[in-house]
């Protein structure tokens, strides 16, 4: 079977087939520097994270390009507030985003560009649109893009250009020649810092949003490339805008398969910065170990909501324990994956289908059901091995599961001794009060025939 993915495009799963065989080439909209990443933003990153370790997990070699949003309004507007240079703003932000995301286990991008680096290539299309007719000047020093002299606006929402007129609620400002029409170059503001403005052509100014990605992407990956990726939220107007940009400067496909991400949600409502109602990853990671929240972003599928709330987590920490269980129990051997072997065919048929996490991670507790019942050290490998194309599993199970306790092992391994030596007095009360004032203090005892063990309770 081969992989197939959901194409926002046309709107159905179609077969995957780079341009280049064996080689491909993905662009994903990241990060607008101006604060801390939230849940929702980890959503995004980690949904392509495991996009792009399934696909060289599939033995495509992958350029993955991330770009960093580093100027606009917001950061503008945080800088000022904030007495800083917009460098020091980003770098500061840039830098607390990669350590949030990488305690996550969400892996660097072969290529992160700036959007403050690629300024030339972003005017270079300006000239262009402005040479087919599809950008024009505004009085106020603005270049817009002329969105209905681009015959295929809409074709990633599924929109005509009636029914965004129709739900358009920006009045025609500033020499506007129509309220859809959006801006490409910014013309300076007298209030602004000299740091937000470029000269160029169209006189002192800053690009638009929506032209940074066109830019980033075609300069680090081509004209046309495989896969795009965002977050449900840029589907419009900012990927449309891209389309749009792009085909109407280039005259060719930007990208071949548009993939978005589901939103994350706190009861119901999208999590977002401007409701108020979103948790930073860093705030999450002083309650919850980071493996734990990456299992519980990956075991739903990157296209559906996901439904944020302690007792989620809560309940992905105990499902994590139940698989670092197996793998504690049977030290897992070395092992080639086999796709052949009917657990991995499983896990491979789940994950080709559009990046069928959910269906995976049902094939890792069928593993770990066979570890137990087994004690089979190949089994347990092959279990770690799969859920390592996830990034899941590869602590040292011992460690995880004892994360979180407060007495130390010496304190713990004396009470073990001591209930040991009362059990073999025959004193069962006292053998079941240190286990019960074990597990008071959050400590597990297990027994087998080859001795007592503990974890970390919930």
């Amino acid at each position: 079977m081969s992989l197939r993915i959901y194409n926002t495009l046309s709107r159905e799963l179609e077969e995957f087939s780079p341009l280049q065989p064996g080689r491909v080439r993905m662009y994903v909209c990241g990060m607008t520097v101006y604060d801390l990443c939230h849940i929702g933003h980890a959503r995004m990153m980690m949904a392509f994270d495991v996009v792009q370790r399934w696909l060289r997990a599939s033995d495509y070699a992958v350029t993955y390009v991330r770009n960093i949003t580093d100027i606009d309004d917001k950061i503008i507007t945080r800088a000022v507030q904030r007495g800083i240079t917009i460098r020091e703003l980003t770098d500061e932000v840039i830098a607390a985003m990669h350590e949030d995301i990488g305690a996550l286990g969400i892996e660097p991008p072969t290529i992160e560009p700036r959007a403050t680096e690629y300024v030339p290539q972003m005017l270079g299309i300006i000239e262009k649109l402005e040479q087919k007719g599809l950008a024009y000047r505004s009085d106020n020093g603005d270049v817009n893009y002329a969105v209905r002299k681009f015959p295929g606006y809409g074709k990633l929402s599924g929109k005509s250009l009636d029914e965004l007129h129709a739900g358009e609620r920006v009045a025609v400002l500033d020499g506007k020649q129509d309220p859809l029409d959006f801006v490409l170059w910014k013309a300076a503001k007298p209030t602004e810092p000299a740091d937000a403005k470029w000269e160029s052509a169209y006189g002192t100014g800053r690009p638009g949003w929506h032209i940074e990605c066109s830019a980033m992407s075609c300069a680090t990956l081509g004209e046309t490339f495989d896969i795009h990726g965002g977050g449900a939220d840029l589907q419009f107007p900012h990927h449309e805008n891209e389309i749009a940009q792009s085909e109407g400067a280039n005259g060719k496909p930007l990208s071949r398969f548009w993939v978005h991400n589901g939103f994350v949600r706190v009861d119901n409502e999208k999590m977002s910065k401007s409701l108020g109602n979103f948790f930073t990853i860093r705030e999450v990671l002083q309650k919850y170990d980071a493996e734990s929240l990456r299992f519980f972003l990956v075991r739903t599928h990157y296209r559906s909501a996901l439904n944020y709330s302690d007792a989620h987590l809560d309940d992905a920490r105990n499902s994590l324990k139940r698989l670092y269980t197996a793998l504690d129990l049977v030290a897992p051997a070395e092992v080639m994956i086999d796709w052949t072997q009917p657990y991995a065919a499983r896990f491979k048929a789940a994950m080709d289908e559009d990046f069928g996490t959910p269906e995976a991670i049902a094939v890792l507790f069928e593993l770990a059901g066979e570890v137990n019942r087994t004690k089979s050290a190949e089994t347990a490998g092959l279990l770690k091995a799969l859920a390592g194309s996830l990034g899941l599993l590869q602590d040292d199970p011992t460690r995880f599961l004892r994360a979180g306790t407060t007495l130390d092992e010496a304190t713990i391994q004396a009470q073990i001794d001591a209930r040991a030596a009362a059990k073999a007095a025959k004193n069962f009360a006292e053998a079941d009060r240190i286990r019960n004032d074990l597990l008071a203090q959050g400590i597990v005892l297990k027994d087998s025939p080859t001795g007592t063990t503990w974890a970390a309770a919930q």
